[in-house]
């Protein structure tokens, strides 16, 4: 991630606390997340001192992982009436801090003092110690002030002691929090769609009217324009669950998130003026991942009955769909797309799956997808 100068605490407090969807009367699920959360943090770093460099997601991990925790302690000062800024000012303000002068890079700023260790680095191990006994502390209890000092204390020794910057973490938090949680404004999504500046033969079309229709082998077809596109598909699987109707699924990132490069190949518009595009993003590995994502997603979604009657894709999900597509233009989509997509998706999918076919109407200008029954 791009360094970035300092981040206000109350930039930080005001960015995520929308994406705070939890009862604002109950202190425990805060709690237990912030332990839970610590938990992963030590799960990260268990893997760091087994794997070594074999490793090399280390860092991302880590700061995901940070982020989350920071997340759970601002919520509860949240609940609290205790500005963040507060709890992390007591933190410092200790012979283990030394402060040192900077210049501000604020306009309205002169110095700005950062806090630094000032004793012996405490090692990784020893510093996660501190902070799950400082975490197991607060359990079932409303936390006292001098409680979150000693937290924020032992958290700041573990971020020095993994060699992260503590404002990289924040912000990486506040772009997983609202792109998670919160509906993506017009703004947001300037930029989203991929194929900018490229000929009509090479986008991926504004309305795309897909005919699915399924025959008395078992095998479904897909068809464009009256034209099949593509190879018939079954099941492969001896629990007939419907997988053979996924390409479902791609049009709905198509619809929603504006990149398949699996429907690219299939209707032949992938981006070959551009070798780079074409070969990086529209070509082999890229259909690879597409396809194995989907699949994945799958084995999730049948656990969940196919998101039937649910409003949100768990935050697990989303999360090891952006590790996923690390690498991609699809990388650039909030999670709450990728939610989107997968919701409406699986609603076209239970329709399709029930009469073993039908139409399946995607609009890019409006990111939507829906169902048509074939006597339509």
């Amino acid at each position: 991630m791009k360094r970035e100068g300092f981040l206000l605490f109350s930039e930080y407090e005001n960015q995520v606390a929308p994406t705070d969807i939890l009862k604002k009367d109950d202190l425990n699920p805060i709690l237990q997340g912030l332990y839970g959360e610590v938990g992963g943090i030590m799960s990260t770093a268990k893997k760091l001192v087994r794997d070594k460099n074999a490793y090399p997601g280390f860092r991302h991990a880590a700061e995901e992982e940070f982020g989350d925790t920071l997340w759970y302690l601002a919520a509860i000062c949240r609940r609290l009436d205790i500005p963040l800024q507060d709890v992390f000012s007591g933190a410092v303000s200790c012979d283990e801090f030394s402060k040192v002068g900077a210049l501000s890079d604020l306009s309205r700023g002169g110095i700005a003092y950062i806090s630094m260790p000032s004793g012996e680095p405490i090692s990784l191990e020893n510093s996660l110690v501190r902070l799950g006994k400082s975490a197991a502390t607060m359990l079932g209890t409303k936390p006292l002030f001098n409680e979150l000092v000693e937290f924020a204390r032992a958290y700041l020794d573990a971020i020095h002691a993994a060699e992260l910057a503590f404002s990289e973490v924040a912000r990486l938090n506040i772009k997983k929090a609202r792109g998670a949680f919160l509906e993506p404004k017009a703004e947001d999504l300037i930029g989203l769609d991929f194929d900018c500046g490229y000929s009509e033969d090479e986008q991926l079309p504004k309305l795309l009217k897909i005919k699915i229709s399924q025959r008395r082998s078992g095998k479904s077809y897909l068809q464009l324009n009256g034209v099949f596109i593509g190879d018939p598909l079954t099941d492969n699987i001896a629990d007939q669950d419907g997988y053979r109707f996924h390409d479902v699924f791609h049009l709905a990132y198509v619809a929603i998130l504006h990149w398949s490069p699996v429907i690219r190949a299939l209707i032949k518009h992938k981006r070959k003026s551009n070798a780079k595009c074409d070969e990086e993003q529209d070509s082999g590995r890229a259909i690879v991942v597409e396809e194995g994502l989907t699949a994945w997603i799958f084995t999730k979604a049948k656990e969940l009955n196919f998101f039937e009657g649910q409003e949100r894709v768990p935050l697990g999900i989303l999360k090891t769909i952006s590790e996923f597509v690390s690498g991609y233009e699809v990388e650039k989509c909030p999670l709450k797309l990728w939610e989107k997509a997968i919701l409406e998706g699986y609603e076209v999918f239970r329709q399709i799956k029930i009469n073993n076919g039908g139409w399946v109407i995607c609009d890019r200008e409006l990111r939507t997808i829906r169902y048509e029954s074939v006597g339509k």
